[in-house]
């Protein structure tokens, strides 16, 4: 697929997805995240601070926050894997790249389960992101070392028929939408 293809991909699926975001499936969103990280109670956790319309894992990352860490992605530079800082509820949070908000002098966490946001996912658990490739790189980073899950979290309109997969593209392990969680 060409990066023009690419870009009009992106473009399609932000439009489905500001037109699927509504207070009556986040609450759904949020119900059924939360049965699904319940096995994980206690694992290191990263979530992330919805930007746009993206589905919104905090009240999640809130309950699992009384178990174990949990942290949020901070982008260290262009081409690098993410690393994680360390949330809690009421965090003071500062402006990072990409004008994505970090907790401010947070303890770094490396985690074994992500809640991964995205554009657009197919049924074969590959994500469409914003193209800077961070969450591939990470995954790749994180399964290298270990045990590591991966749970999307998305809109069920944000599903489309089939992506274009490249060679570093990480499939997720499951995803959780307004309908319920998937495994692939």
């Amino acid at each position: 697929m060409t990066a023009d293809a690419k870009a009009a991909a992106r473009k399609a699926a932000a439009s489905a997805r500001d037109r699927a975001a509504s207070p009556d499936r986040q609450v759904a969103l949020g119900a059924h995240l939360t049965i699904a990280l319940a096995p994980f109670k206690g694992r290191a956790l990263s979530g992330y601070l919805p930007i746009r319309s993206e589905a919104d894992p905090t009240p999640a990352m809130t309950a699992m926050a009384r178990h174990g860490p949990v942290g949020v992605p901070e982008v260290v530079g262009r081409g690098l894997p993410l690393r994680f800082r360390r949330w809690t509820p009421g965090a003071v949070l500062e402006e990072g790249v990409f004008g994505v908000m970090v907790p401010k002098d947070a303890a770094e966490v490396v985690p074994s389960v992500l809640i991964v946001p995205m554009l657009a996912f197919d049924a074969r658990g590959y994500r469409l992101g914003y193209g800077g490739g961070f969450y591939d790189r990470t995954l790749a980073a994180l399964r290298e070392a270990g045990d590591v899950f991966a749970l999307g979290l998305a809109f069920a309109a944000q599903e489309v028929d089939a992506l274009p997969v490249e060679a570093t593209d990480q499939p997720l392990d499951a995803i959780v939408t307004e309908a319920g969680l998937r495994r692939f």
